[in-house]
């Protein structure tokens, strides 16, 4: 069987990963989340904080946003772990660092990073060369969606159990699908088994964002749109928790920008935050 050829991470990949590292080097802390390990795999040039899509001031909320849902999504499969739950699946992995930063808690799981098969095999070396490697419990899945692969089928596959419940997330994903798309995938998580938890992100609108990062979310469209993944689908929490029961999950609830400014930057006085009705959660039950 021929090994996949290797392609680094895309872009938007690469900037959220640099986005969390740079919370790290430039926001005082306390840290919502400390990872380091998406600027490890990708070692950029030394001046790569001189980047124009990472200035300090412009990226604030930005960085604040993907650092927030990072850690909600930790916090979240803590929880489900400690009830049991032992299998975590992550569509659309890219540059996520769970298992290498927190192999306690993941060592005790089964984590399933479901991507495209090239950007994947070019992490699987790079985690090699860095010496974190590739424990028996942290299984790549690599899924040729455009080829019209099952990630079901291929977690199977790769060993997961159907079943026994899991914790399927996916981040910074909806907007590039359609609205079918997003609902073949919900209704996808809301056929696994009982107790199973889904999270998503999913973008709002852009006239309902805040008025000060209305502008970088519309330069985030027009970059999307030139690089060949524009942004395709946005919904309101009403869209989508409507989705979600129509999908069949038993229950679904919106965590907002405002709801993760109370849990991780209370007390901070930076002033760092998420922005507001951009981008927001949805975590469904089955």
């Amino acid at each position: 069987m021929n090994e996949p050829r290797q392609a680094a991470p895309d872009s938007t990949a690469a900037r959220v990963a640099l986005w969390r590292a740079l919370h790290v080097q430039a926001d005082p802390p306390p840290h919502v989340l400390e990872d380091e390990v998406g600027l490890q795999l990708l070692a950029p040039a030394e001046d790569w904080r001189s980047r124009g899509d990472m200035d300090l001031q412009f990226t604030r909320p930005f960085r604040a946003s993907i650092v927030a849902r990072a850690r909600f999504i930790e916090d979240l499969v803590v929880e489900q772990a400690g009830r049991g739950v032992a299998q975590y699946v992550i569509l659309g992995a890219g540059l996520d660092s769970f298992a290498q930063r927190r192999p306690d808690l993941a060592s005790r799981l089964t984590v399933f990073e479901v991507d495209p098969p090239e950007p994947q095999a070019w992490k699987r070396q790079r985690l090699g060369e860095l010496g974190f490697g590739v424990p028996d419990w942290l299984r790549f899945v690599p899924v040729d969606f455009e080829a019209g692969d099952s990630w079901r089928q291929r977690l199977v596959a790769e060993g997961f159990d159907e079943s026994r419940p899991a914790v399927v997330v996916s981040t910074g994903v909806s907007m590039y699908l359609t609205k079918d798309a997003n609902a073949a995938t919900l209704r996808e998580v809301a056929g696994l088994a009982r107790a199973s938890t889904f999270a998503m992100t999913f973008l709002l609108p852009l006239e309902m964002a805040d008025p000060a990062v209305r502008p970088g979310l519309e330069m985030a469209q027009k970059g999307a749109r030139a690089s060949g993944t524009p942004f395709i689908s946005f919904f309101t929490p009403q869209q989508m928790i409507a989705m979600a029961h129509e999908a069949g999950f038993d229950d679904a609830r919106q965590v907002s920008a405002a709801d993760l400014t109370q849990r991780y930057f209370a007390g901070r006085t930076d002033g760092l935050r998420p922005p507001g009705n951009a981008e927001e959660l949805l975590v469904a039950n089955t």
